[in-house]
C-alpha cells in the first residue's frame, strides 16, 4: 500500500558539509573588491554617494556572510541530529528479535525477566538518542509511517483501520527510519471527513 523511493533513502544519510575556509575566503575577496571599486569609483561620484555605495555593499556581504554562518551551523546539527541513523537501522532487527522472544517466553519466569531488563535498557538507551516507536492500532491507516502487508474484511471497523501492528516502525527524532508493517481493516463504514477539510 505504499511505496519506497530507493534513492531517497540513500540520500537521508547523506550530508554536505560546505567547505568553509573557501567560501570564507570568497566573502571576504568579494569585500576587498567592493572596498577598492569604491574607493576608485568607475564613474564620478560625489563622496557622499560613494559612502553610500560602499556601506550598502559592506551591509550586503556581512548579512551574506552572516547567512553562510546560520546555514553551516544548521546543517552541521543536522548531521550530528541523524549521524546515528544507519547504526539505529542495523540494531531494529535486535529489536524485533527481543519482541519476539519476550512474545513466546513464559511470563515470570527468571529467563523472561532477564531479556525484559535487557532490552528495556538497550531501548532506553536508544529513545535517549531520538528513537520513537509506530506502534498504535486503531488508528487511520497512514501511507507516510505505515506500510500495508495484510488486508483482512472487517465490517465493525471504519475502512482503511490499522488493526495490528505486525513490525513495528521507527522515527529518528522526526524522521521516519522505518515504516510499520500493519494490517488494515477494509469493508466497513467509510469515515467522514471533518467539517473544512
Amino acid at each position: 500500500m505504499s511505496e519506497k523511493n530507493g534513492s531517497d533513502e540513500a540520500d537521508d544519510d547523506r550530508y554536505v558539509i560546505e567547505d568553509i575556509p573557501d567560501s570564507v575566503e570568497d566573502i571576504e575577496h568579494e569585500m576587498e573588491v567592493a572596498a577598492q571599486e569604491a574607493a576608485e569609483g568607475s564613474a564620478p561620484q560625489t563622496a557622499t554617494q560613494a559612502a553610500d555605495e560602499f556601506r550598502d555593499r559592506y551591509l550586503r556581504t556581512l548579512a551574506d556572510f552572516e547567512n553562510f554562518r546560520k546555514r553551516s551551523e544548521r546543517e552541521k546539527a543536522d548531521f550530528q541530529r541523524y549521524a546515528l541513523v544507519g547504526m539505529v537501522r542495523d540494531l531494529l532487527p535486535v529489536l524485533d528479535n527481543f519482541d519476539r522472544g519476550l512474545e513466546h517466553a513464559e511470563e515470570g519466569d527468571e529467563f523472561h525477566k532477564g531479556m525484559a531488563l535487557i532490552y528495556k535498557q538497550l531501548f532506553d538507551v536508544l529513545q535517549r538518542h531520538g528513537l520513537k516507536p509506530v506502534t498504535e492500532s486503531g488508528v487511520r491507516f497512514d501511507p507516510n509511517i505505515h506500510e500495508g502487508v495484510v488486508r483482512v474484511e472487517d465490517p465493525s471497523v471504519p475502512s482503511h483501520t490499522v488493526v495490528a501492528v505486525l513490525q513495528k516502525g521507527y522515527f529518528l527524532h522526526d524522521r521516519l527510519i522505518r515504516p510499520a508493517m500493519v494490517k488494515v481493516a477494509v469493508g466497513g463504514p467509510e469515515e467522514i471527513a471533518p467539517a473544512g477539510t
